[in-house]
This record gives C-alpha cells, structure tokens and sequence, in this order.
C-alpha cells in the first residue's frame, strides 16, 4: 500500500512510522525540509508527497491543522485517485467535514473525518512513535451512516495503526463531546499551574498534581486554533465549569461544610455514575 501523509508532527509522524513498520510505501509532505529529510534517514518516510506521488497513493491521511488540512485537499483535489481515501487527523471535524465532503464528492474519491484519541504532551516528529495508537479508539466521521463497506475499507485502511476499537459519530457531536474531554482538561492544566504557589510545588506534589498538570505542556498555536474553532462548545463547557467552581467557592467562604459535603459526594457518584 501507498499511503501518504500531510504533515509530520507527533500524530503524522508515528502514522508515518506505523505504516513504514508495516511494509508500506510512505510519503509525506511536511514543510519543515530538516524535519522531513529526517524522517527519511529514520526509515519513516520514503519520499516526498508530491504532484508526482498523490496520483498514486491509496490512502492519503491530514494530520496537520483543521484549516491547513482542508486547504491542502481542496488544492490537490485534482490529483488524487478515485480509489483513494483520504482521512483527516484533526482534532475537530466541524470545519474539515464541511470542507472536505463536498471536495470528495466532486472528484469522485471518498473523504472520511477521523480523530485518533491518542496522543502526549509533547509536540513533534522526535516523539513520534509507530505504537502511540496501540490499543487507542479511533472516532470516524463517515459522509454516510449506514455504508458499512465502506467503514470495514476503513478499519483494514488503518490496521497497520492497530486501534483498540472504532466509533462513529457526527462532526457536531464529536465536537460537542471533544470540547468536555479533550480541550476542556488542556485549559483547566493550562490554567491551574498559573498560580504562583506552583513554583513552589516540589517536595509536596505528587500523582494527583502529575496528573492535573500533564497537559498543561501543549503546543499553543495549535491548541488556540482548536479553541477557536470549536468556539460555541468550549464556552459551553467552560461555563459550566465556572458555575461549578463558584459553588465550591462559596461553601468554602460561607464555612458551609454541609453544603461542601454535598458537593464533593455529588461530585463523586458522577464519576461512579460515568466511569463506574
């Protein structure tokens, strides 16, 4: 299999890794030339995607951001094969789905959104590995419900990632639901290691600061894009979360320890009642 891949960032570039792993031909197009002749010497990538090469890939996956992702297909749109898929990598689907479908359906080869739920806190080709998606789920937006060739075509398209399982949902509720589990965690940490105490941390943090502020080490440019896009959710979410902490707040002033109780015991048979 031919497969290409726009972008070699931490989830581009342990594609490139797992697909090459495998056996499979891999070209990428990357706009740092350092990062990707590095790539090349790693044995990750074996040539550029290009005018030459995007005729002949059979799978063609975006994994750089939402608005870069859409662009580069409606550019290249011509050139790619009609028994090719293409899938995105992003971390929202709203404005790629509505870019990217029609694009698809104009030139004949099928476009599926998709978000590999795996990831770190750390940006970059040089943390790139071919087993991040190892046992990971892998959310697919399809144009179509009900095809369900065409997501079998998907899962053997991805097999070389191995994903421990595959949902499918639409591009406003993957959104809906990544503004509460993905973006929501990265601003709380994001937030939370502002205060000037953390600078004092060392010797008195351990497991439940590690974990509050893991993500709080993100790439900025690419987070804010994602804020931004997903603008009307994130606020959803944030504003719930503000109410929640004002009446954590209030307990605490009023010295209303049966009113905080309440809360911390509300607050624990949610994650019982979600997590189990």
């Amino acid at each position: 299999m031919k497969v290409g891949i726009l972008g070699l960032g931490l989830i581009g570039g342990s594609l490139a890794r797992a697909y090459a792993l495998e056996g499979h031909t891999v070209y990428a197009a990357e706009k740092d030339e350092g990062m990707l002749s590095f790539a090349m010497l790693a044995g990750a990538v074996h040539g550029k995607l290009d005018e030459t090469t995007i005729p002949q890939c059979d799978l063609i996956l975006l994994a750089i951001y939402p608005g870069g992702s859409a662009g580069w297909l409606e550019a290249n749109a011509p050139l790619v094969a009609k028994t090719t898929l293409v899938m995105d990598c992003c971390g929202i689907k709203e404005e790629v789905c509505r870019r990217c479908f029609p694009v698809a359906k104009q030139y004949g080869f099928t476009f599926v959104g998709g978000h590999p739920m795996a990831g770190s806190q750390f940006s970059g080709f040089k943390y790139s590995r071919a087993g991040l998606f190892v046992g990971a789920p892998m959310v697919l937006v399809p144009p179509v419900f009900d095809d369900i060739r065409l997501l079998d075509w998907v899962k053997q398209m991805l097999a070389p990632c191995r994903f421990g399982s595959f949902s499918v949902t639409t591009a406003q509720e993957h959104d809906k639901m990544i503004a509460f589990t993905s973006q929501m965690p990265h601003i709380l940490s994001n937030a939370f290691i502002k205060s000037p105490t953390a600078l004092k941390h060392k010797g008195f943090s351990a497991g439940s600061y590690k974990d509050l502020t893991r993500v709080a080490w993100l790439n900025p440019q690419m987070w804010a894009e994602l804020f931004m896009e997903n603008r009307e959710n994130v606020l959803f979410e944030l504003d719930q979360y503000i109410s929640s902490l004002s009446a954590y707040r209030e307990a605490i002033e009023k010295e209303d320890m049966d009113g905080l109780t309440a809360l911390l015991d509300a607050g624990r048979k949610r994650k019982e009642e979600v997590d189990g």
